[in-house]
């Protein structure tokens, strides 16, 4: 369901700062009904980030803008980074939903009532 998870954004010009490849951190919760990212990005704002679901692909794309110019030394990051994740036909579109406060963006997506599988037990037989 996460194939694409661990595949980081490009951001190959700041990883010998020892940056994760991962960023932003995110955290995925899944119940029965639902799943739930929430995303940390601090020092952004709302108009700076775009979510989107076509085809059960999931992508959270955005651009922390450089805050100033004058700084003697920095190594805060600013930049583009896009991250996309395919979550398959469990979820529905139309009931997707995405907040951003205080830095924390949370994306709800609920899953249709037809695919919320249950976990079947396969018999293993003697051979």
């Amino acid at each position: 369901m996460f194939d694409d998870f661990y595949r980081g954004f490009d951001l190959p010009t700041i990883s010998h700062l020892g940056w994760s490849r991962n960023w932003p951190h995110l955290e995925i919760n899944e119940t029965d009904d639902e799943l739930k990212l929430v995303v940390e990005l601090p020092g952004m704002e709302e108009k700076d980030i775009e979510v989107t679901l076509c085809q059960g692909v999931l992508t959270i794309r955005g651009e922390k803008k450089l805050e100033s110019n004058d700084a003697l030394y920095s190594d805060r990051w600013h930049g583009q980074f896009q991250r996309s994740m395919d979550l398959g036909p469990d979820v529905d579109a139309e009931k997707a939903r995405a907040m951003f406060k205080n830095g924390v963006l949370t994306i709800t997506l609920a899953k249709r009532p037809d695919t919320q599988r249950q976990a079947k037990r396969i018999p293993i037989s003697k051979g």
